[in-house]
């Protein structure tokens, strides 16, 4: 009876949406897009879109979401929303996080992406402009692979700082205590492995076009270089979404080394009481707002 009240309000949920979507207006850029993506089609093979077109989906996404931050440096207006104002990014360290970058994205996650094909050819995944999901269908996989990402990200990321092998793997990603944007994917080889892992559960689980691959690739890494950018921005759209850790959340376990081991949600954290010193880190700032208030 639970399954079938909970397939019920999903189908209701569904035909809300898609009710409330045949009153929106048509995208203007629907059209160019679908011309965009039949000529790929026409003129590219299906191992190349799924590979080569991955591994550029990847990098265009991840370095230009990496801009904004990187910017920010150069601001001095920006300043005031730096979370660790006592420590400034240094040329040094992002070329050491570039290299790094490089080695990780061409040696260790390429041979990943160049798996996508076979994966799409076993499970039947279409390419078809014609049996891409409507967009609201989109969002629902992103944020259902967001849940199961973050699920694996919690408990493999607490697993890591396990005292026995924290030296070994994880160590590497805490050399920046106050973190930037590109260093979202500076890690072990190893640490890239076992939390990259999780990106692809929900993949399996959801994938019906693989236009849900290049989808899911930049909404994880708007997520984790948001949160790594050491900015609390006001007005960042990312806050909408609920539940939503944010910079704060996870500059705060950089600084701390322990806790808030959640990828992208709060409610691992809460659950376990793993943000118990986050809490009363905010606590603290707090009161000495107030105090420094009644002092002026």
């Amino acid at each position: 009876m639970a399954m079938n009240d909970s397939v019920n309000i999903l189908n209701s949920a569904y035909l809300a949406v898609e009710y409330v979507d045949s009153f929106l207006p048509n995208n203007p850029l629907q059209q160019l897009f679908k011309n965009a993506w039949n000529y790929m089609l026409d003129n590219y093979t299906k191992f190349q879109i799924a590979t080569w077109g991955s591994l550029v989906v990847h990098e265009a996404s991840y370095f230009l979401l990496c801009v904004p931050g990187f910017v920010f440096q150069f601001i001095p207006y920006m300043q005031k929303y730096k979370i660790q104002q006592d420590k400034p990014e240094t040329w040094e360290k992002q070329w050491k996080c570039f290299k790094t970058l490089l080695f990780n994205h061409f040696f260790i996650q390429l041979p990943l992406i160049c798996g996508t094909y076979y994966f799409t050819e076993y499970f039947n995944i279409p390419y078809e402009w014609e049996e891409m999901p409507r967009w609201y269908v989109l969002v629902a996989q992103c944020f259902g692979c967001a849940v199961i990402e973050d699920a694996w990200h919690y408990f493999l990321h607490r697993l890591l700082h396990h005292k026995r092998i924290y030296k070994y793997i994880h160590k590497i990603h805490h050399e920046f205590v106050a973190p930037f944007g590109m260093q979202a994917e500076y890690a072990h080889p190893l640490e890239t492995l076992i939390l990259g892992a999780g990106f692809f559960i929900g993949i399996i689980v959801f994938c019906n076009h693989v236009i849900l691959l290049w989808a899911w690739v930049i909404c994880r890494l708007m997520e984790t270089i948001d949160v790594h950018s050491g900015y609390d921005v006001p007005l960042n759209p990312l806050h909408l979404v609920p539940f939503y850790a944010g910079a704060r959340f996870h500059d705060f376990h950089h600084m701390n080394f322990i806790g808030n081991y959640a990828s992208t949600f709060t409610w691992w954290d809460r659950l376990f009481g793993t943000d118990s010193q986050f809490i009363a880190y905010k606590e603290k700032e707090k009161q000495q707002q107030l105090a420094t208030k009644k002092t002026n």
